[in-house]
């Protein structure tokens, strides 16, 4: 039992003796009027890149802490059989839906709180992809870890907030936890690889600059899975579900794990959050469904904080607020939420070869090209490994600037939102022109060919909702609410500057509670 589990089952059993002699704190009074509510110093909703630092932030502190998350724990076994298969998908694929999302999209699977969850924008002009499970969408990310140059990063941010404090602090601070590094050069070499060094090579010659990304894999356990020690998943393309070698240093895996550590901070998973609302003194009801692994609802929560940290992803939490908002529950919430939201510019192209390219195997990203000075807008390129792409061929996930220009709409009869997303708006027309040049360089330099247009259809960084200046500040403190945090992609506006967005949400993440704890003072309420 965790000392946080111990502490507050003493104060529990005090809290009708403290009661009756007419002590007036804080947990009696939560327990005396609200006797189905469950008193919590801080509460963290989502367990993801945010959530993550949050939770070890707040523990580290000494502030009692609970994350709630609606997806399940994924722990690694010795068998590999943790996670489904890309070839024989199964419900562990995808978070209570019918259907397969990503790989195999709309093959029959068990309802089941899988790993991947998903959102059709309205129109299906695009649909947005997000992990589900402690660890959040660290667990079906690639590991990339892409830090964004300062001139592309005030593009899309403020000002006010420092890059060079975010440059000498906050992104080497979260790269040194999530133990990010380049790929080394004895597994670069090998055949799971074979199709970024072609990249690299095509870089070259079209006179493209291109390097290696820190990737937040343990490299060893790659190696292991190369001689054979371990079951084949980040050199085999098998890790969009999760990795079953445990190679990838998802957030479950370091944030997550300190912040237990600390005795101060109780994850629960299987917890989906359907409301926040305003509590007497100052203080924040959350209501959640306690769910099983099929979905189906065990019992309803009740929490009391006083510390409300929002760390849902750009979806959720801008669901949870549109609906607080609208529903009256936080009636001073800015009518900005909603608005600006984006996709980082996510595409995905096939490019012909007449070459072996080994296209399913090894791991996204590994290496990039940066045409930041592309003429029409800066483009960043990756490769993107997937199941069933013929040899010859090789899948590559573009990424640049997108405008703030999609939006959620309340919508009454679901109690949810509708997603917009103006897919042929002339800035995203742009956008598609920026990649197709970029791609004629490489395709005249290399004599290779585009299977089709970029397909700018879904992304898997959703981003914005509820973004930094008009939601919130700087710090994700949200306007007319003390105590009251965003610290997830939905703070930023549409893009991360044209670099995959986890280290810049972390990095803020970590900017924002070390501005917190500084607030609040080092000694922390405690029990």
């Amino acid at each position: 039992m965790t000392q946080l589990l111990k502490r507050r089952q003493f104060i529990q059993g005090t809290i009708g003796a403290a009661a009756s002699i007419g002590l007036s704190n804080l947990r009696v009074q939560a327990h005396k009027f609200h006797g189905s509510n469950e008193y919590i110093e801080a509460l963290v909703i989502g367990s993801g890149f945010g959530g993550g630092v949050a939770s070890l932030r707040l523990g580290e502190a000494g502030i009692e802490t609970i994350v709630l998350e609606r997806g399940r724990r994924w722990t690694i076994t010795d068998a590999g059989n943790t996670f489904s298969p890309y070839d024989k998908v199964d419900g562990r694929a995808a978070f209570l839906s019918p259907t397969a999302l990503f790989f195999n999209a709309g093959t029959p699977i068990d309802i089941y709180t899988g790993i991947l969850s998903g959102k059709l924008g309205v129109g299906n002009s695009i649909g947005a992809l997000n992990g589900a499970g402690v660890g959040g969408t660290s667990l079906v990310y690639g590991g990339i870890t892409s830090q964004p140059t300062e001139r592309l990063f005030y593009e899309v941010f403020p000002r006010s907030i420092k890059y060079s404090e975010l440059d000498s602090i906050y992104y080497p601070r979260v790269r040194s936890i999530l133990k990010a590094t380049p790929i080394p050069d004895d597994i670069l070499q090998t055949p799971y690889y074979l199709s970024s060094r072609i990249f690299l090579e095509q870089a070259a010659k079209a006179g493209l600059k291109a390097r290696k990304i820190p990737i937040a894999f343990d490299w060893d356990i790659v190696r292991q899975e190369i001689t054979g020690k371990k079951k084949p998943s980040i050199i085999s393309g098998q890790y969009y579900y999760g990795a079953e070698s445990g190679a990838k240093n998802s957030v479950d895996r370091n944030y997550l794990k300190m912040a237990e550590k600390t005795g101060y901070v109780e994850i629960r998973p299987l917890h989906v959050v359907t409301e926040i609302s305003e509590f007497r003194d100052k203080l924040y009801r959350v209501v959640c469904n306690q769910i099983n692994e099929k979905g189906e609802v065990l019992a309803q929560k009740h929490f009391i904080c006083r510390y409300l940290f929002l760390a849902a992803g750009s979806i959720g939490t801008t669901e949870l607020l549109v609906r607080a908002r609208e529903e009256r529950t936080l009636p001073r919430l800015s009518y900005q939420i909603g608005f600006g939201w984006g996709t980082n510019a996510d595409s995905v192209t096939t490019v012909i070869s007449n070459k072996q390219t080994n296209p399913t195997f090894g791991t996204p990203g590994v290496v990039a090209i940066e045409h930041f000075d592309n003429p029409i807008a800066p483009v960043l390129l990756e490769p993107f490994p997937i199941p069933s792409v013929p040899q010859g061929a090789a899948i590559i996930l573009g990424q640049g600037i997108t405008k703030p220009e999609g939006y959620f709409s309340y919508n009454a009869s679901t109690k949810s939102t509708d997603l917009f997303w103006p897919s042929t708006s002339p800035n995203n027309q742009k956008l598609a022109k920026a990649i197709e040049y970029t791609y004629q360089l490489i395709n005249q330099a290399n004599g290779t060919s585009l299977a089709g247009p970029p397909d700018f259809s879904s992304t898997g960084h959703p981003l914005g909702g509820a973004v930094i200046g008009q939601v919130c500040d700087t710090y994700g403190q949200v306007y007319g609410y003390r105590n009251l945090f965003i610290v997830d992609g939905s703070l930023i506006p549409a893009s991360s500057a044209c670099a995959n967005p986890s280290l810049t949400i972390a990095a803020l993440a970590e900017r924002s509670m070390d501005r917190f704890l500084n607030d609040i003072g080092k000694h922390s309420r405690r029990w």
